[in-house]
């Protein structure tokens, strides 16, 4: 279902979308603002995965044993050296 909506572009944004209509890639003015709309919401849903993967593996992590920073260093420092090498 489409829905007729009324907005409003900046001048350098209008121009920009009619350039695009100009040389092909989108059929419409609209089409351009549906597109930047559908990757807004794929963007918003990428942040969204990322942060509960990230949410899981704090609680993974956290559940975990206790790694001191010195251990961290050291094993950082030993992953560049074995890239050196």
């Amino acid at each position: 279902m489409t829905i007729k909506s009324s907005i409003s572009l900046r001048d350098d944004q209008h121009a920009f979308a009619r350039a695009l209509v100009e040389t092909g890639r989108f059929p419409s003015v609209s089409a351009v603002v549906q597109h930047g709309i559908d990757l807004l919401r794929q963007q918003a849903a990428d942040a969204d995965a990322d942060r509960a993967a990230l949410r899981r593996l704090l609680i993974e992590r956290a559940a975990g044993p206790f790694v001191t920073a010195d251990v961290v260093r050291a094993g950082l420092a030993d992953r560049r050296a074995a890239r050196r090498e």
